[in-house]
């Protein structure tokens, strides 16, 4: 089977724990989970249920502690130094809020990656800069500063330099945070033109149902260290599991408690109602 019928990335029953004072913390626990090439795929899941890690695992910020993380059919885990900056030229990531360099303008916050990878003559970055830029539709923003944008330009911007080295895969943490809800219309439909016209994969992490399966051709709901449902929008909407019920609905009642666990009321409330009785004169 040629590289381009298996998918982009690929988890092999890998767990990930981050150590802690009290013991490692579970995050991902036997996970199995696939993003097809061409494709958008959504990671959904309640806050703290490892999607963000996800993407750290697949950009090599973080190891395996068991498993495969592959990347285009090579264990990035097993990468040297050398070949995992080679993977990661291939792959781009749009930051929650952007994260742009807040003292370089528009123009040069794009041209970043190429002067900072490539050897390309001044006169080319320019032209290659003001084509990403007209694809999010902001060419004319090249010369103003981030302080200068609005936040749904500022994640346009960022947009155009994740894509300025055409990279095969990208990444999106939280690209709807924030956003007001015309500005979240257009960053969606950019995700999906860019993905289709580019001929890339997405992997888009959010917590916004509505626009995130609009645009998604495949969704994975991450839940309890692992993968709770993963299929096509419409059939992880009509899932009976009941976390996923409670998070496609966004009930408050469900599996996912409101209140953190701790004692019973009775326990909690009653010893302070004893205690204040035996303090009594």
């Amino acid at each position: 089977m040629s590289n381009l019928a298996l998918p982009l990335v690929e988890f092999k029953h890998v767990t990930f724990a981050y150590p802690g004072a009290t013991g490692d913390r579970v995050i991902l626990n036997d996970v199995t989970l696939s993003v097809p090439r061409g494709k958008v795929t959504a990671l959904m899941g309640a806050s703290g249920g490892g999607k963000t890690t996800v993407l750290r695992l697949i950009g090599g910020q973080q190891k395996a502690n068991r498993g495969e993380v592959l990347f285009d059919g090579r264990d990035v885990g097993r990468l040297s130094q050398t070949e995992l900056y080679a993977a990661r030229r291939r792959m781009g990531m749009l930051f929650q809020f952007g994260a742009l360099f807040t003292d370089l303008s528009v123009f040069d916050n794009v041209a970043f990656p190429l002067r900072e990878h490539t050897s390309l003559t001044e006169e080319l970055i320019r032209d290659i800069v003001l084509m990403k830029l007209n694809a999010v539709g902001l060419r004319g923003a090249r010369d103003l500063m981030p302080s200068e944008v609005s936040g749904g330009m500022a994640r346009r911007v960022a947009l155009a330099r994740a894509i300025v080295l055409d990279p095969e895969l990208i990444m999106y943490d939280e690209p709807f945070a924030g956003l007001d809800p015309i500005s979240l219309g257009t960053a969606a439909k950019l995700i999906r033109q860019l993905n289709d016209t580019l001929g890339i994969t997405s992997i888009v992490v959010s917590h916004d149902l509505e626009e995130t399966f609009r645009i998604a051709d495949k969704v994975i709901i991450l839940a309890n260290g692992g993968i709770a449902a993963q299929g096509t929008p419409e059939e992880v909407r009509h899932s009976t599991d009941p976390l996923v019920h409670q998070f496609v609905n966004a009930l408050a009642e469900g599996p996912v408690q409101f209140h953190y666990p701790g004692p019973s009321e009775a326990d909690d409330f009653g010893s302070q109602a004893a205690l204040g009785k035996g303090n009594r004169p």
